[in-house]
């Protein structure tokens, strides 16, 4: 529950240290815990009420210093029952050592997760009360996370899905009055669906790993010219005008990435400004050493910086600090919204930033900055 609590040093600290006195408590190491700490005595006494669990309940700790625990914290359960009425931290069986997370209430009606670790003498009486305290309001804003995710999956896969099972069924029951025209259209289709899908799940597996830190990572030095390149003749190659993209090369050093993370940002920068932006997109390049960036102040290492404008209607002021959160589509439907967050987690990943702007032709401009190799 508190994370501070865990460390063996910290449980020796609550175990053998005495009382700390009613004017440090509030002030001194428990502080600096994320989560909240209430303890009581042997006599069921608040001792120690720190800076968090004020915080979370609302009491100033010099009300709930000296007071009895059930009075300092006067929480119900979800049935509006007494929860230390029904708990008894200092009575019951002798091998009690505390109770699990707990879902309970606060008197203004707040949900709080409350922990309880009964420190005894060897089976004998509780001397202390230990009481782990954390706000609900974090774990609330991850679950609707994910249950926006799960939400937007479902109905991303959906689609394809009906569209793959309706061809495929179909094929099978009346492959012979199609011809063969017929039949290569549907399996084209579900050859597309089915790529669809496959974007749709390598996304959640990017999004999984950068939410939990763990991207992986195999950087050498990458010529980013060149990949641009590749990528605008790519695009080219499936039915873009040439004339649709300006690319103002410049003698710029090699980027420190990952080849193919690199290919995804540039790839989704530049179908972004296709799909939603008008006219040309212009790429261009800048070296940034380190007394040169902006951004950086003179400080920091050499920086190679790419930008992507185009000359659509741009993104309203209103909405730029939604742009790389997830399912952000602006005002435009299609696609699932995860690409731009992916690309800054990517960006991020590589020690550089990215942001969003307005293009001096009127269009959105997407600037991003990686470490030179």
């Amino acid at each position: 529950m508190c994370d501070g609590l865990e460390r063996k040093g910290d449980l020796d600290q609550v175990h053998s240290t005495d009382s700390p006195k009613p004017d440090d408590a509030a002030s001194g190491g428990y502080d600096e815990l994320p989560d909240g700490l209430v303890i009581a005595d042997g006599q069921g006494e608040v001792v120690v009420f720190n800076r968090a669990a004020e915080r979370i309940t609302g009491r100033s700790a010099a009300q709930a210093l000296g007071s009895r625990l059930d009075e300092a914290l006067p929480l119900v359960d979800l049935d509006g029952r007494g929860w230390w009425a029904c708990t008894e931290p200092y009575g019951g069986l002798a091998i009690r050592t505390g109770q699990p997370e707990t879902r309970l209430l606060l008197p203004d009606g707040r949900d709080v997760l409350v922990t309880a670790r009964f420190v005894r003498s060897r089976g004998g009486p509780v001397r202390r009360v230990v009481v782990g305290l954390r706000d609900t309001s974090a774990r609330a804003r991850v679950e609707r996370r994910h249950a926006d995710l799960i939400a937007t999956v479902a109905h991303e896969l959906r689609s394809p899905l009906t569209s793959v099972k309706g061809f495929t069924a179909t094929l099978l029951a009346k492959w012979e009055r199609f011809t063969d025209d017929q039949r290569k259209l549907m399996l084209e289709t579900v050859d597309a669906d089915a790529d669809r899908v496959t974007r749709l799940i390598a996304e959640l597996l990017d999004i999984a790993r950068i939410d939990s830190g763990r991207l992986q990572l195999g950087c050498y030095p990458v010529d980013l010219l060149e990949l641009v390149g590749d990528q605008v003749a790519g695009m080219t190659a499936a039915g873009q005008p040439a004339e649709r993209f300006e690319v103002r090369a410049a003698e710029v050093p090699p980027v420190w990435a990952d080849p193919d993370k690199l290919r995804q940002v540039v790839a989704n920068l530049l179908e972004n400004a296709v799909r939603h932006g008008e006219g040309r997109v212009t790429i261009t390049f800048e070296d940034l050493p380190g007394d040169e960036d902006p951004e950086r102040k003179g400080e920091g290492p050499h920086m190679i910086a790419m930008t992507v404008d185009d000359e659509g209607p741009g993104i309203p002021e209103a909405m730029l600090a939604r742009v790389f959160t997830r399912f952000w589509r602006g005002n435009r439907r299609g696609g699932t919204g995860l690409g731009l967050y992916i690309v800054k987690g990517i960006v991020e990943a590589h020690g550089g930033t990215i942001t969003v702007g307005r293009a001096p032709g009127g269009g959105a401009r997407f600037r991003f900055i990686m470490p030179a190799a």
